[in-house]
């Protein structure tokens, strides 16, 4: 019996036409990536367990996919205590697939460090790995696109990126919204209810709100050993009305006490002042309950969500004082934004966004009819695709209907036919497939036809 084709849940294939939207996506980005400075690397897929593990936190660790040494390490092991034991040692695996960027990319500074210009400015568009539990919007395999500056710690470098995120989402043509926190105020906070030790148990439970019930979030905040009394201090500041200036005014009384959390107060308010002299067109708040769970994030932190879809973040990031320094480089400040290209590419399939045409595309199909037709039409297909005009010749001689199908199927605008009367007259006759027209000119003129015609 032949094996059914599948593939592991929480993975898809992509086919021509998905992939072009999804090119779309990552050329979009891309190009605003370039325009604002950032330089392109590549990591490998897999990095070293020493490199990855400690650095998401118990949840994120628990979601890394670990990769055996060897595929063959388990042969020969038909002893249940004998494969326990193997299932316990560090030697079974040494390796894992990336979990994000931003890890391996602090890995990267630290290792090229003597060849990289600091601030370093670089984007990276690769697919990551978690072992989650798959679901609408969330997969074990996705792509990540970053954009990260180290070696700076200016507030310029965060509203940049603010910036940035509005040209993205502009040219994708999506209305966003952006949230914007800081840890060091949520260290304040957590100085303000009595429990300065407990940060990362109170953003990990907070972090939960846009997915789950006030209710539960409390009850794991009780279970981690915040106070009930803590956990009713905290319900007032997590859900403050008001404008920016408001909120901050108000937290600046309630964190008068803690040093941290003033200067958290103190980055935002200046970052405000950025955000507002750049003119940025696209609606930003400042969020208390945004928490962004993982650990390495020390300063601003960003989240953007679509304002016309139903999906949780579709786009993240924030600064993290000291990464490199668990390479042995210390005291180096960084900030990144990270764009979820799946979660983007759900968002545009619901609201219809993607454009009709694409680049990538074919946009003329010769028809062939036989072996004098198709030798009549090769000199033009070269000079279409010298021109730049994506295109194409049927390679069979084939009945029209047959090629036509093919056309439709495939989105061809334009089909160039050719048969003994355009050759005894030196033409040629264009069908346009989505008008149902077409014209006859001489063979002379296509490109320029073309060219004028394809642009409008």
């Amino acid at each position: 019996m032949a094996q059914k084709p599948s593939i592991p849940k929480g993975t898809r294939d992509f086919g021509p036409e998905v992939m072009v939207k999804r090119n779309y996506i990552f050329d979009t980005i891309k190009s605003v990536f370039k325009l604002y400075g950032y330089q392109p690397i590549e990591t490998p897929t897999m990095e070293n367990l020493s490199t990855l593990l400690g650095k998401y936190g118990d949840e994120g660790d628990k979601l890394l996919f670990r990769v055996l040494n060897s595929g063959n390490f388990l042969a020969g092991i038909d002893q249940p205590e004998a494969l326990d034991a193997v299932r316990l040692s560090p030697m079974i695996s040494e390796k894992g697939l990336r979990y994000d960027l931003t890890v391996p990319f602090a890995r990267y500074v630290v290792q090229y460090r003597n060849e990289i210009v600091f601030p370093f400015k670089r984007y990276q568009i690769q697919p990551v790995w978690r072992a989650d539990r798959p679901q609408k919007g969330r997969y074990r395999e996705f792509y990540q696109c970053d954009a990260d500056v180290i070696g700076s710690e200016s507030l310029l470098n965060e509203a940049e990126l603010v910036q940035l995120v509005d040209d993205v989402f502009k040219r994708l043509n999506i209305s966003t919204i952006v949230k914007i926190n800081n840890r060091k105020i949520l260290a304040g906070i957590a100085e303000y209810i009595g429990h300065p030790d407990s940060l990362i148990p109170i953003t990990i439970a907070i972090d939960k709100l846009d997915k789950t019930s006030i209710e539960a979030v409390n009850a794991e905040l009780l279970g981690q050993g915040i106070s009930q009394q803590a956990v009713d201090l905290l319900q007032p500041v997590l859900f403050m009305k008001g404008t920016a200036d408001e909120k901050f005014n108000l937290l600046a009384g309630l964190l008068q006490n803690s040093e941290t959390g003033l200067k958290g107060i103190s980055e935002m308010r200046l970052l405000f002042d950025y955000l507002k002299a750049m003119d940025i067109e696209l609606t930003y708040e400042l969020d208390l309950t945004l928490a962004r769970g993982l650990n390495y994030y020390t300063g601003a932190i960003f989240e953007v969500k679509a304002r016309d879809a139903q999906m949780g973040s579709i786009c993240g990031g924030g600064r993290y004082d000291d990464l490199t320094g668990i390479f042995g480089m210390p005291d180096v400040s960084g900030v990144g934004i990270s764009f979820g290209a799946d979660r983007i590419y759900d968002v545009m399939t619901e609201l219809s966004l993607f454009p009709e045409t694409s680049s990538e595309s074919t946009a003329v199909l010769f028809t062939n009819f036989g072996d004098r037709e198709a030798k009549y039409c090769l000199p033009m297909l070269k000079s279409l695709r010298e021109s730049g005009i994506n295109a194409e010749i049927f390679p069979e001689a084939a009945k029209m209907k047959k090629q036509m199908k093919y056309a439709d199927q495939k989105h061809i605008p334009v089909v160039i036919i050719v048969g003994e009367e355009e050759i005894a007259n030196n033409q040629l006759t264009i069908k346009w497939m989505q008008k149902s027209e077409q014209e006859t000119i001489p063979k002379q003129e296509l490109i320029q036809h073309l060219s004028l015609s394809l642009e409008n």
